[in-house]
């Protein structure tokens, strides 16, 4: 199979393998399987046993006409109505639950694949389309759910009735056909009426299915904002919310389209009724033969639907199976940044970073960008890391919060190896603002306190009012209500930025990485925005990864990184009397102002 996306995990799987993978997910709803066969026989008994009662009926017909009377043909059209009833209900169950059952299948197994992806690295981001990971969870699956209802039973009603199945060719009667078609003026208009209901329920799924769709674009592309949070449960929890809606539109869908199967399977048997009561009158009248009325019967019988429907199932099997390995591409992505069994959480983290002989190359290319790193960063300081671009520089910050794993070498925060840390502690206190700032979908105060769950409203006000968001706030249509749209459409560069920062003030983290923060914003925005920044880092480890050198003139300690390491190192008064890399790149930017 052809790759998607150089990120998803596609091969050709036996189609033994794909079954086994997949009957696991039976196991909750084994209770509705059984009942579930248990009416398809039901519904194929019905169907089987009209013929005897018309063979019935014919053989006395033929051999003593006397034994017929009006009260034996109505005792019998009893039997089969009540066969017919079994039917409807039997049906009704495996159109409704076993529809649920199949939603509930679906439903698991795209929980399943959503937190495989909350716990997938950078690099399988870095080589994955979004769009293609959406439709696998959602379209996709859709195919698996059909499959997982219909296949143990299509096979199922498909060996009953193709071992009793006959073909029988026959003339019809015109009366008696006029007599049954005389229903049909009755059945159109109820039918379309729960046509039309079944039709707005699945208008409701579609619309939700693309609710389901934006809520999972929103937080994976945000995915990095999430890992750095820590905020992978909140982002279960609000998928949770969606999924089960998704689920409960679709629960509704089939309770319309189980009312029009019973509605049409209630006419049918209105059909065969009037066939059987008008044959058996026919009969008695002389108005009909014998071997007429089995043909008729007969013909609107079992083989035609029998074959019908198993080649419909073939295009339905092979969808479903394409959904399963498309499913299974996505859980057998590798995890490759997980918790150690002696991780321990980390706490009271001072803020002292360590680069031991660090060697890095991204996995996915093997692209080196470090080869035996070695830098120490001192709680508390303040240092600004500057250099080419492919030097390393954002590479650096992302490997502290374990976004990638090292290929060799130690990196160590408050002198305990990063990885003997769980992820959850060591990003609970890593806070990072970045160029590309990521605001979700929703309401100013929703972003905001996301730096935090849980935190006050006085507390998200008070992280707005230090990064200098307070005040253009207060100034919006609704205030800390008011809608951004997605990725925060409505604001401006500097505004997002600035949300970005009270996010990051709610967090309180002692150790801050600020990722070109301010590169893209004009003066006036790049002011505000420094000064926030610069009241943001007061106490903290902060790194600084800049381009315009002027806001980083008074950090502690400046390194120029380059492809080959660490090429000078100082504050600005010293490198720019060492007049080497630094200041060349501090004059071409003065000369460029």
């Amino acid at each position: 199979m052809a790759k998607d996306s150089p990120g998803i995990y596609d091969r050709e799987r036996p189609v033994k393998e794909l079954i086994r993978r997949f009957l696991p997910y039976y196991k909750p709803y084994v209770g509705v399987i059984i009942i579930d066969l248990f009416c398809a026989a039901l519904t194929c008994g019905a169907e089987l046993v009209l013929p005897q009662i018309i063979r019935f009926l014919t053989n006395s017909a033929i051999n003593d006409i006397a034994a017929i009377t009006v009260a034996s043909v109505f005792r019998l059209a009893a039997l089969y109505l009540t066969l017919r009833a079994i039917d409807a209900a039997a049906g009704f169950y495996m159109a409704y639950q076993g529809h649920v059952m199949g939603t509930k299948m679906e439903t698991d197994m795209r929980r399943d694949a959503y937190d495989h992806l909350l716990r997938l690295s950078d690099t399988y981001y870095s080589n994955t389309k979004i769009g293609q990971i959406m439709g696998r969870i959602t379209n996709d699956l859709f195919d698996v759910t059909e499959f997982a209802h219909h296949c143990p039973e299509e096979f199922f009603i498909a060996g009953i009735k193709l071992t009793a199945a006959f073909v029988i060719l026959a003339k019809t009667n015109i009366l008696l056909t006029l007599l049954v078609f005389a229903v049909v003026p009755v059945m159109v208009p109820i039918c379309l009426k729960v046509n039309m209901k079944m039709r707005s329920a699945f208008a409701l799924r579609r619309h939700q299915t693309g609710e389901l769709n934006a809520r999972i674009e929103d937080s994976l592309l945000g995915q990095k904002v999430v890992k750095a949070f820590t905020n992978e449960d909140v982002e279960r929890e609000k998928f949770k919310e969606d999924n089960i809606k998704f689920f409960d539109y679709r629960k509704l869908s089939y309770k319309y389209m189980a009312s029009f199967m019973l509605t049409v399977r209630i006419f049918e048997g209105v059909m065969y009724l009037v066939v059987l009561i008008g044959g058996g009158l026919f009969l008695l009248n002389k108005l009909i033969s014998p071997g007429d009325l089995v043909a008729y019967v007969m013909y609107v019988s079992t083989l035609i639907a029998t074959v019908r429907r198993i080649v419909e199932f073939a295009e339905q099997f092979q969808r479903g199976m394409t959904g399963i390995e498309r499913f299974l591409g996505i859980m057998d992505a590798e995890i490759e940044i997980f918790d150690s069994e002696d991780a321990v959480p980390l706490e009271n983290a001072q803020g002292e970073i360590r680069f031991d002989h660090v060697s890095f190359s991204y996995p996915d290319d093997g692209n080196t960008v470090f080869t035996s790193l070695d830098l120490t960063i001192h709680a508390g300081e303040k240092l600004a890391i500057v250099g080419p671009s492919g030097g390393g520089k954002t590479t650096l910050c992302n490997l502290i919060p374990r976004f990638y794993n090292i290929d060799g070498g130690t990196i160590y925060l408050d002198g305990k190896d990063i990885r003997k840390y769980t992820l959850r502690s060591l990003r609970e206190n890593i806070g990072m603002v970045q160029q590309d700032v990521y605001l979700f979908s929703g309401t100013v105060y929703e972003n905001i306190v996301y730096g935090r769950p849980g935190a006050t409203r006085e507390e998200v006000v008070e992280a707005a009012k230090k990064a200098g968001a307070h005040e253009f706030v207060s100034a919006l249509k609704d205030g800390y209500n008011t809608y951004i749209g997605e990725r925060g459409v409505k604001l401006s560069g500097g505004q997002k930025q600035r949300l970005a920062i009270a996010r990051v003030f709610l967090k309180n983290p002692p150790i801050l990485i600020l990722d070109e923060a301010t590169s893209s914003l004009d003066n006036d925005s790049e002011y505000a925005v420094a000064q926030s920044l610069k009241a943001l880092s007061k106490g903290r480890t902060t790194l600084t990864i800049a381009h315009r050198l002027s806001s980083i003139v008074h950090s502690d300690r400046i390194l120029v990184l380059t492809k080959d390491g660490i090429a000078e190192e100082g504050d600005h008064e010293s490198l720019m009397a060492q007049k080497g890399i630094y200041y060349g790149f501090y004059t071409r930017t003065s000369e460029i102002k």
